[in-house]
């Protein structure tokens, strides 16, 4: 693909002779991808957790609905008649070891599934910090003061079931993310996954084996006073095949969030009013809003659509 067609590259390596090239990403984009991160998340790691994760879609239906929300679409997600090639299973918070062994009880998982999820929620966790990290820094934000370490990080592990007849149809519908950050693990060799960029146009992302794609959410829009912007995608049956993707969501505080202060002045005026990420999540959910629509809803009186 043309590289003007395609989203930017972050080399996770190259810090901090990256950083501008990050946030220029992060408001152009939205996304991108990440390269050479193998220090924190091991290519045999990925792998590894990939196959656990063909195997657990493999257990009985009645195991897999033993996967119970604890928000709405953390748990097992079966064929509907809006998606009827997607299924997930999922937990709420993969910082949480609690959360974990949940997740692998209800499930009946071995012992070396159990401690290949512990090993790969751990690495994710760390490159969410780390990523969070460098995104301040860029925007010229004391680490210290963004807490992002401390927040849920909800995992959901997804099948397609494309079909000959499916070729051509969505199999997840366009949206964007409602948290922070997601880092998606995509398949191997089946594509799909297609990003909107300011031009309204679908974008293909294809396949790339061993690095990570990044995308920012609802929240990240809000964390930085709306200079960063939220991502539409969504995912089209290009074949008929199996496609297998593992997604991890750094979601937002328990408190409230609201834009950093140091990206508040009298040229930047504060753009929405302070949230927290439950409140944000149930107003999507009710409204029906979930391609960042609901945004709209959190600008201040004075502020100008972003």
């Amino acid at each position: 693909m043309d590289a003007k067609c395609s989203i930017p590259v972050i080399d996770f390596h190259d810090f901090p002779n990256q950083s501008s090239k990050l946030i220029a990403a992060c408001e152009e984009w939205g996304c991108f991808r990440l390269i050479n991160h193998h220090q924190l998340l091991p290519v045999t790691l990925m792998s590894e957790m990939k196959a656990v994760v063909r195997s657990l879609f493999d257990i009985p239906m009645e195991i897999k609905r033993r996967n119970l929300d604890v928000i709405t679409g953390s748990g097992y997600m079966a064929p509907t008649t809006k998606n009827p090639f997607y299924e997930a299973l999922g937990l709420y918070n993969m910082a949480s070891r609690r959360d974990i062994d949940n997740f692998c009880s209800q499930l009946d998982t071995s012992p070396h599934q159990r401690e290949t999820i512990i090993k790969y929620a751990e690495a994710v966790h760390e490159l969410f910090a780390r990523i969070g990290n460098k995104l301040a820094e860029g925007l010229g934000v004391k680490n210290e003061n963004t807490g992002i370490e401390n927040w849920p990080c909800q995992f959901r592990i997804n099948k397609y079931h494309f079909t000959p007849e499916s070729v051509g149809s969505p199999g997840v519908q366009i949206h964007t993310d409602s948290g922070f950050l997601t880092i998606l693990q995509d398949d191997e060799g089946v594509g799909g996954l297609e990003v909107m960029n300011k031009s309204g146009e679908f974008i293909p992302v294809d396949p790339w084996p061993d690095t990570l794609i990044v995308n920012l959410g609802d929240m990240a829009t809000v964390w930085s006073n709306g200079r960063l912007c939220n991502v539409k995608h969504r995912v089209q049956c290009k074949e008929a095949n199996i496609r297998v993707s593992i997604a991890s969501f750094l979601l937002g505080p328990d408190e409230i969030l609201e834009p950093l202060q140091e990206l508040v002045d009298d040229d930047h005026p504060r753009v929405f009013v302070p949230t927290t990420y439950e409140d944000y999540r149930k107003l999507r959910f009710s409204t029906n809003l979930h391609a960042g629509e609901a945004l709209e809803l959190l600008y201040t009186p004075t502020s100008h659509k972003i």
